[in-house]
């Protein structure tokens, strides 16, 4: 039976051979340049160390970024090619930096009490603080008893608790910390826990909302709210501290994050609650649907098996936090009923109509979204 391997001569497959060991050097080389390029990013760390600077530093970043475009165009290199590598060379330096930096604390030898530190992200908290060469102590249910002995001398108290819990856990804790302790929490719902530090102390008082989860390996360039309380120029160094961790921290009013958090988490949570529902009522094939499905649908299907991975706990505390989130869900809801007669009377104008009109409003962003996404999906695809 004929080979369907295309012949080649010996004298090709020898100059293909060289050719592939003269790539090969080039690879080598690379990892020996890369070597050699971690070397010297481990002098500037120790120099930030030094001098207390930061590790993401944007605008240099980005004028790298366009710099390295620049070259690539200008010797034949593909620009988005060359940015997608770089920008990964920089996010492993970044993230190196950050775990080396993680062990200095902008107050080290503060004491901070973390108030919940035997949950998730309480621990998370324990973890993060004390490699950072703060004194750490932990106060849960059993320990209440103990709360004037683990209070005394207390530089920061992290409440750490489900978000219906939070105020109540405020009232009583804030009489027994000390005029200067900065207290704060870390729920996803700022206004009424802020209110009720505010309230039980005091001395300086901060809401925190720390975007991501206790999974979190990094804080590279994850989003930190700070929702301003009392004091804030005593709050000021806990800020920082998240910041040299590597995270973004930004600054917004109570009752403004509750409002666009209610979109962000919980909104799109329930709707992801709701479509998953629907595939387990339906007893949707799974493995059928993902095996039809382009990446950006598995993408899709990925962020909802991603949600239903995670504690349903933590998910109805956040979407049915408070009266305004239960009030907007039920607003979401009457929008999808309303589109009922649509559906059944099969109206393509109608749909293309509002199509437009949405299509219109979301204009500002649909070109980066379509750009971020599209990224995404290639990604996708490398990996898997």
């Amino acid at each position: 039976m004929p080979s369907s391997e295309p012949s080649i001569t010996t004298e090709a497959k020898d100059q293909l051979e060289r050719l592939r060991r003269a790539i090969d050097a080039i690879d080598h080389d690379m990892v020996a340049l890369l070597k050699e390029r971690q070397e010297q990013v481990e002098k500037v760390l120790q120099l930030k160390k030094a001098h207390g600077l930061s590790v993401y530093h944007p605008a240099r970043e980005e004028n790298l970024i366009s710099e390295k475009r620049r070259i690539g165009r200008a010797v034949g290199l593909d620009a988005d090619y060359l940015e997608d590598i770089f920008r990964r060379i920089l996010r492993q330096s970044r993230v190196e930096q950050t775990a080396q930096l993680a062990r200095r604390g902008i107050r080290p030898g503060a004491t901070v009490l973390v108030v919940g530190g035997c949950g998730a992200m309480g621990r998370y908290l324990l973890d993060w603080f004390g490699e950072a060469g703060y004194r750490m102590r932990c106060l849960d249910c059993e320990d209440w008893p103990q709360v004037d002995v683990l209070c005394q001398g207390v530089d920061l108290a992290i409440i750490s608790v489900p978000i219906a819990s939070t105020p109540a856990v405020a009232r009583r804790l804030g009489p027994h910390l000390p005029a200067g302790c900065v207290l704060a929490d870390v729920t996803s719902v700022k206004q009424a826990p802020l209110e009720a530090m505010l309230a039980a102390h005091p001395g300086p008082v901060v809401g925190l909302h720390p975007l991501f989860g206790p999974v979190t390996t990094t804080m590279d360039k994850q989003v930190v709210v700070a929702t301003p309380g009392r004091s804030p120029e005593a709050c000021q160094w806990l800020l920082d501290q998240f910041a040299d961790w590597g995270a973004i921290v930004l600054t917004a009013q109570a009752e403004d994050h509750d409002d666009i958090m209610g979109i962000v988490q919980a909104l799109r949570h329930f709707a992801t609650f709701i479509f998953g529902r629907f595939l387990y009522e339906k007893r949707v094939r799974l493995d059928e649907a993902l095996e039809f499905s382009s990446p950006i649908y598995r993408l899709e299907f990925g962020m909802v098996g991603r949600l239903f991975a995670q504690d349903p706990g933590l998910y109805s505390e956040i979407i049915f936090a408070s009266p305004e989130r239960r009030a907007l869900l039920k607003e979401y809801l009457d929008c999808a009923c309303a589109n009922l007669e649509m559906i059944a009377n099969a109206d393509k104008a109608d749909f293309e109509k509002h199509f437009r009109q949405v299509a219109e409003w979301f204009d500002p962003f649909s070109r980066q979204a379509l750009r971020e996404s599209t990224y995404l999906v290639d990604k996708l695809i490398e990996r898997f």
